[in-house]
């Protein structure tokens, strides 16, 4: 690869680290920042897919490996010492982050639609996110509590601007299915450990909350299938949705794998057809022509949460904070 691939990648891991990882994670702020500038660690992304050259999943397989570094100089040992093994698990593994603490950004947008829901969500890892009714939220002003259940509820915090419509309960969810090309089973301990290690080291609270929601999907089982958001999965698993019920298509964090444009666009055509509602929470970059109604202002490192291709909100990768704009866009 020459100087300019290596310039692509190098300035891949800035913008992680100002945009994502500032403010949220000082270790990998430090970690992304000096692979930044490394040319060594530049030259072994290099090697790996595009897909596969992603801040997140190098930080992770090194923990997932070898533990938590205490900086970059140890990290940069163990990457050079182990470099086959770490290549391996990258290769195999991908960044299926699941954050169910997403829900929080999306209860405010579910609550509002037709009840009772029947949720496909695509990209689904292990289906956390398909069981939004089932958790808790504390939106400092508004609280919903879970039904009771045999595992303690996870509590999502998450910070929504004034204008947020608060929902006055959790949706009703009827039906759920999900559509993964590499499902993740909550209940098998390996896959389990791949999903606590892409939680950021700093993030107690948060590493909390996903082994909650672990517990509570092991016992739910919620539906999920692999497959290929691009193809005729997606329609067969919107065919049988119960007619008497509103699907609702989702996907958080997803369709920026998706490289093609093209393709991106394809599915959300598609979408359209086959659901009355589709929600989209992704990186304004992945739905441009979306973004641009949003306005010009774009806080930086946020999601847009839209709903049938018109834009909602800023919201948190995470699910911390909500920037309802539905009524300025």
């Amino acid at each position: 690869m020459g100087e300019e691939g290596l310039a692509e990648i190098s300035a891949r891991y800035i913008r992680f680290a100002d945009t994502e990882a500032h403010g949220r994670s000082p270790l990998y702020e430090e970690l992304a920042r000096a692979v930044a500038g490394d040319r060594e660690t530049l030259g072994f992304l290099s090697t790996l897919p595009d897909v596969k050259r992603q801040p997140n999943l190098l930080l992770a397989a090194v923990r997932h490996l070898f533990g938590t570094p205490t900086g970059w100089n140890e990290f940069r040992q163990v990457l050079q010492a182990n470099a086959d093994a770490i290549r391996s698990l990258m290769l195999e593994r991908s960044t299926q982050t699941n954050e169910p603490g997403r829900c929080a950004t999306l209860l405010p947008v579910l609550a509002r639609l037709p009840q009772p829901l029947a949720l496909l969500e695509v990209g689904t890892s292990a289906g956390l996110c398909l069981m939004p009714d089932l958790y808790s939220y504390d939106y400092g002003r508004k609280a919903i509590r879970a039904p009771a259940m045999a595992a303690e509820p996870p509590v999502f915090r998450c910070s929504a601007s004034e204008t947020t419509p608060m929902p006055a309960a959790a949706p009703q969810v009827v039906w759920r299915a999900g559509l993964d090309l590499s499902p993740i089973d909550a209940s098998d301990p390996s896959q389990v450990a791949w999903l606590e290690t892409l939680v950021w080291p700093e993030q107690t609270a948060r590493l909390a909350n996903l082994r909650a929601a672990v517990k509570i999907a092991a016992t739910v089982k919620p539906r999920v299938l692999k497959g290929d958001l691009r193809g005729s999965d997606l329609v067969r698993l919107c065919s049988e949705a119960p007619k008497d019920a509103t699907l609702v298509v989702f996907h958080t964090a997803v369709l920026d794998y998706v490289s093609d444009p093209a393709d991106r666009e394809a599915f959300a055509e598609q979408v359209m057809r086959l659901s009355p509602y589709w929600v989209s929470n992704e990186f304004p970059r992945v739905f441009p022509c979306i973004a641009t109604c949003a306005g010009k202002s774009r806080p930086p490192g946020r999601f847009l949460l839209s709903v049938n291709g018109s834009p909602v909100a800023w919201t948190d990768p995470h699910g911390a904070s909500l920037e309802w704009i539905a009524d300025e866009a």
